[in-house]
């Protein structure tokens, strides 16, 4: 039996006004004429299916039950799709007591009316994974990214359209308790970038006094979402990332499992792949004073402002040039007096240095050294001290990279 006559039944049951009313279905339904399974929303999976109903001109009622799945009563539409003027949806009533509505429908003729019924589902889910295969000089990516789609609604789905908020759609039917996982994305040539990254709010300042601690300096891929990367059709949704690299013998390496944020168009993906003791960075607060002094009527001191100097010592024991990005904190008000290389602010208690680094010589690391002066200004007294060193780094698995 076909979806278009089952429609038609539950018409003309409850034109008929008999005791036993037949119902439109949204369990072990028979083919439906289209249905499209949306994915814009991570938080909602929308469903869009196409039936034909058979009308009679004048006033018509139309049951339409569910058992067994999870709608969202209130999210159900009907659209009228070929004859909108003549077709008007007039009242939605809901039976008490049951997971059912019934719609009152006038018609201006007799029509076999495709229609478009669209409600909310649970339990229908999509996780993004992403697996990226590094060359071995590190300068460009193979990129993948599967969508896994999951039915645990109820709900068969012998033939649908899957649709993402970007890329193509999928023509793929999906069962009840069933899993599918479909590529829909592929670029073998995105460029990348290998970046370490040093953040002074989590990176300890002195890493000769942890050397029973497995500790180093993060290092990532950065993946820019841009139309130069041959990305930057839309942006990317978070999800397990898996990075190998190749070994220049065939075969791959496994370097990690990260995951991916959201990254919108322009934007960069950044995929962690380990720790490296290559680039090492001693900091050390050099100055911490209170100035400018400003006192209550009982003489306390209320407000001041603080003197800071901060050096940092960034060595790179590579044999091949390499960029450190220093992450750098200064909360409240502040202002620079000196600082001997360029940054960025991120926000405003944040700075973002990007610092070059040759390679190694013969007679050691290649160096350089931060320099910053700056003045914290209207320090409340009561205030909690500003940490001057990141806590200790809990003990984990060493990656060099």
């Amino acid at each position: 039996m076909n979806a278009k006559r089952v429609a038609a039944i539950g018409l003309l049951a409850v034109l008929g006004a008999t005791a036993t009313q037949a119902r439109i279905k949204l369990v072990a339904l028979p083919e439906r004429a289209a249905t499209v399974i949306r994915l814009d929303n991570p938080n909602a999976t929308l469903i869009e299916e196409e039936r034909v109903l058979t009308l009679q001109k004048g006033l018509n009622k139309v049951d339409f039950s569910w058992k067994g799945v999870q709608i969202d009563e209130d999210s159900i539409r009907l659209q009228m799709l070929e004859h909108p003027a003549d077709v008007t949806l007039l009242s939605v009533s809901y039976p008490p007591g049951e997971a059912a509505l019934v719609w009152e429908i006038s018609s201006g003729g007799d029509f076999a009316e495709k229609v478009r019924i669209s409600y909310l589902l649970s339990n229908i889910d999509r996780l993004i994974t992403y697996k990226a295969v590094a060359n071995k000089p590190e300068t460009l990516v193979d990129l993948k990214s599967y969508l896994i789609l999951r039915n645990f609604s109820g709900e068969d789905f012998e033939k649908a359209r899957v649709l993402l908020d970007y890329g193509e759609a999928f023509e793929q039917g999906i069962n009840h308790e069933e899993t599918k996982q479909m590529l829909f994305l592929k670029d073998p040539n995105v460029p990348v970038r290998k970046i370490w990254k040093f953040d002074a709010a989590t990176q300890p300042w002195d890493p000769q006094q942890l050397d029973n601690q497995n500790v180093g300096i993060p290092v990532s891929y950065e993946i820019t979402n841009s139309d130069k990367s041959g990305l930057g059709q839309f942006a990317l949704w978070g999800g397990k990332a898996r990075i190998f690299q190749q070994d220049g013998h065939g075969g791959t390496i496994f370097l990690g499992e990260d995951n991916a944020s959201l990254v919108p168009v322009g934007e960069k993906m950044e995929l962690y792949i380990g720790d490296s003791r290559d680039i090492v960075v001693t900091q050390r607060k050099m100055k911490d004073a209170q100035i400018n002094l400003r006192k209550n009527n009982d003489g306390k001191v209320v407000l001041y402002d603080t003197d800071e100097i901060i050096t940092a010592k960034i060595e790179n024991f590579k044999d091949s040039p390499a960029v450190l990005t220093m992450i750098q904190h200064i909360p409240g008000q502040w202002d620079m007096e000196d600082c001997n290389l360029k940054f960025t602010k991120k926000d405003a208690s944040t700075l973002k240095f990007e610092i070059e680094l040759l390679a190694r010589t013969e007679k050691g690391p290649a160096a350089k050294e931060l320099t910053m002066h700056y003045h914290r200004r209207n320090v409340r007294s009561d205030a909690p001290p500003e940490p001057t060193v990141p806590p200790m780094p809990t003990r984990g698995t060493f990656r060099s990279r």
